[in-house]
């Protein structure tokens, strides 16, 4: 699940060497926080954050595999 949201999200940005996502894991939900370059901030939320809505539904269907809720935040 880790690599596929690297994948996504490197995917989209210009500057993948800033690309930083960090997970955060308790018994019903994992959290990540995903940061990138100022520059490329826009282009992971997308217009009118459909982008990243769109990224938070893939995750969220592949954590229903664990049957824990997945919680996507985007930041520079």
């Amino acid at each position: 699940m880790d690599e596929l949201l690297n994948f996504l999200v490197k995917s989209l940005v210009s500057d993948e060497k800033a690309v930083e996502v960090t997970k955060e894991e308790d018994e019903k939900a994992i959290t990540y926080k995903v940061k990138v370059a100022g520059e490329d901030v826009g282009k992971v939320i997308g217009k009118s954050g459909k982008t990243a809505n769109s990224i938070r539904t893939v995750m969220k269907s592949v954590g229903a595999k664990t049957h824990k809720k997945v919680f996507v935040k985007f930041g520079e």
